[in-house]
């Protein structure tokens, strides 16, 4: 059985609950991702952050990036993957929540991320795009 652990990008960057908007999309920039965990002093996983966040509802409601924390952002629990839970099951947390990354957690502890496009590489064609079609549903 593959796994989440076996398909992840290990060591996922974090940003801090109390980091700024602009140190996340410096962070962002930097790795080239549009994604970020939000991670608490406690190391826990306390949300997501995206580039769109920063944008929509930041920006665009007239807000600072120099002051508004990451923390404002992560909104209610993060939908995780457990590492050792199985594609199929990631695939299905992907479709019933419409993202395209999840966290993959060991624990309590972050261990890495799933993108939907680690999943397509190693799935045919059809499951790739029955999941990229649920994703995608307004």
């Amino acid at each position: 059985m593959t796994t989440a652990r076996d398909l992840m990008t290990a060591g996922a960057e974090c940003v801090g609950e109390n980091e700024t908007l602009v140190e996340a999309a410096r962070k962002m920039r930097d790795l080239d991702v549009g994604a970020l965990p939000i991670c608490g002093e406690d190391n826990r996983l306390k949300g997501m952050l995206t580039d769109r966040d920063i944008v929509v509802k930041c920006i665009a409601e007239g807000g600072d990036p120099a002051s508004a924390i990451a923390g404002q952002f992560g909104q209610g629990k993060p939908v995780t993957i457990g590492a050792d839970d199985s594609v199929e099951e990631a695939l299905k947390t992907m479709s019933e929540h419409q993202v395209r990354r999840l966290p993959v957690i060991d624990g309590h502890d972050l261990v890495g991320m799933l993108a939907m496009a680690d999943v397509a590489r190693s799935l045919g064609k059809s499951e790739t795009g029955d999941v990229i079609q649920d994703i995608s549903q307004p």
